[in-house]
């Protein structure tokens, strides 16, 4: 077996055909849906892409690998699914995005060189690199905000778009009487990117994971990591025209969301994101590009189905189709993520597993509580590797592929570390306490935050769009003290004794006595005799004199 992992960045798990959208067309998820699993819920751990991929990648939540946010490095040492699959035997590749920045001070301490086939793993999450872009090659006044050499740039200068950045001036821009008219800004959304279409981002990263497959050898996993539909929303012809204003479907928020909302909602409602996307105008320019951004990408993967099957892979390669977090779009009185309604912390996550197991799965949905850290021990499991749940803190999705009803978690939790956002300092909390989390037990959505705040309470059976914070009255506490106990439950979890499993544990249980080590006995009979055979021995030679001996 074969891993092909597709992650797409900030796609909203709503917006597939095969999901319900009521304009959107997405063949080839729905062709994938229709022959696997797709989970309809399934939450990311962290509502933000860097916190999220670093709980994909490890297995773990966000509070175990601290990684908690975009730009906070996952610390050496920590152990990713490559590490995991290469054990198991199988090679693990990247082709594309990770948004994983590197412990460069643990690599220092430890003598770890990136141009070394171990440091250059610490460096990649684990991940032997096909090619790395993680596509955000933003230019300001103080420089680039990423600083490594982007693959997709140089790719577009040998293809003759003169610049020193074409993601900027070409890729992520359109044209307006003769000058640049920038992705970064949502008025240009409705444009066509100043790019032929097969040069754009997308297909050019699917080009890139047709090279792998064509030159792979088994058993692999591949993550490919796409850049998009992610901001700048901006696509190039024919895609740009593809959906218009009139299938924008209204924005779901509610005036009584404003009305005596939690100061930390308030505040992200109060950010300029926000603002931007209370602006109908707005929405119904980003939303089409947005759109036809995900069709580009579901032509893509077409491509991709394709070559597998061709080439008769397909029958010997798990496929899973998922995303880091979703896009507020305008709901809720909010853009981007980072809060935890459905647009944002719900993910898309479909699986096709290829073996006769799964046939009696195939086009059906789970509503199982899933969590985005489920793939990695899933992964593990496909590729015959030893069971790892000291560290790994996901459970695998092969019993639900399988047709079995496992027992299965009670609630999922997602996190999110706003200490580094301008929130924080409008809530005038310290940074330490700049923390959200939430737990859905499958009907009640409740957000705790750090800092003495009352909690957010949501009731999705009879409120789906959550526009009815229960908690703002005393009327279900005690839902909300069940909710609590749940989250303490999940807090309470062994975290951090990921150098020994179980069963090494009961291995070494009573090894010490085994080897000589026999504290606190009073005559000996406390142990079987043959633990104290080694201390009953007649002495070889007598130093003590008989009269010390008797104690005179």
């Amino acid at each position: 077996m074969n891993i092909l992992f597709i992650m797409y960045d900030q796609l909203r798990h709503d917006y597939l055909s095969c999901a319900g959208h009521p304009f959107l067309e997405t063949p080839n998820f729905d062709r994938l849906a229709e022959r696997g699993v797709r989970f309809t819920n399934a939450f990311c751990q962290s509502p933000v892409c860097g916190a999220s991929r670093m709980s994909f990648y490890t297995g773990r939540y966000a509070s175990s690998h601290g990684a908690q946010w975009n730009g906070f490095p996952l610390r050496v040492g920590e152990v990713t699914v490559g590490d995991h699959l290469r054990k198991a035997g199988m090679d693990t590749w990247l082709i594309g995005k990770t948004h994983m920045k590197a412990d460069a001070e643990g690599m220092e301490r430890l003598g770890l060189s990136a141009d070394t086939v171990i440091g250059a793993r610490q460096a990649e999450c684990g991940f032997d690199v096909w090619v790395r872009d993680d596509g955000l090659w933003a230019e300001g006044p103080d420089g680039f905000y990423d600083e490594k050499r982007s693959p997709y740039n140089e790719y577009l200068k040998s293809k003759g778009y003169e610049s020193e950045n074409p993601w900027v001036d070409f890729a992520n821009a359109g044209v307006e009487d003769g000058s640049m008219a920038s992705g970064w800004m949502f008025k240009n959304a409705d444009k066509p990117a100043n790019i032929r279409e097969e040069d754009s981002e997308t297909p050019w990263l699917t080009d890139q994971t047709i090279k792998f497959l064509e030159s792979a050898t088994s058993p692999w996993c591949a993550h490919v990591s796409y850049i998009k539909p992610h901001w700048p929303y901006i696509v190039p012809a024919p895609y740009h025209a593809m959906y218009g204003q009139n299938q924008v479907s209204a924005a779901q928020r509610h005036a009584d969301e404003r009305q005596d909302a939690h100061p930390v909602y308030d505040a992200f409602m109060s950010n300029k994101i926000a603002a931007a996307f209370q602006q109908d105008e707005v929405r119904q320019k980003v939303i089409p590009a947005y759109m036809g951004l995900i069709k580009q990408c579901d032509d893509q993967l077409g491509r991709i189905l394709d070559h597998l099957e061709a080439t008769g892979q397909i029958d010997q390669t798990m496929i899973v189709l998922t995303s880091d977090h979703g896009d507020y779009l305008g709901d809720h009185w909010l853009g981007e993520k980072d809060l935890f309604h459905d647009p944002s912390v719900k993910i898309p996550m479909i699986v096709f597993d290829p073996r006769p197991e799964a046939d009696v799965t195939r086009g059906t949905t789970c509503d199982a509580l899933v969590e985005a850290i489920d793939l990695a021990p899933t992964f593990l499991e496909v590729a015959g590797g030893a069971n790892a749940s000291h560290i790994l803190e996901g459970r695998s999705l092969l019993p639900w592929l399988h047709g079995k009803q496992p027992e299965w978690r009670e609630f999922a939790v997602s996190e999110y570390d706003y200490s580094a956002t301008p929130m924080r300092a409008a809530l005038g909390v310290s940074n330490r306490d700049a923390r959200l989390f939430m737990v859905f037990d499958g009907r009640y959505k409740m957000m705790h935050a750090e800092g003495g705040f009352r909690p957010m309470l949501f009731d999705l059976v009879n409120d789906p769009e959550e526009f009815v914070d229960l908690a703002k009255s005393n009327d279900h506490q005690a839902i909300i003290d069940k909710l609590y106990d749940h989250l303490l439950t999940w807090a309470l979890r062994m975290a951090q004794r990921v150098t020994r499993s179980d069963e090494q544990i009961d291995t070494m249980r009573g090894r010490s006595a085994r080897r000589g080590i026999l504290p606190f006995l009073v005559d000996g009979s406390e142990v079987p005799q043959e633990l104290t055979e080694r201390y009953r021995r007649k002495v070889a030679q007598n130093f003590v004199s008989d009269g010390h001996e008797e104690g005179t």
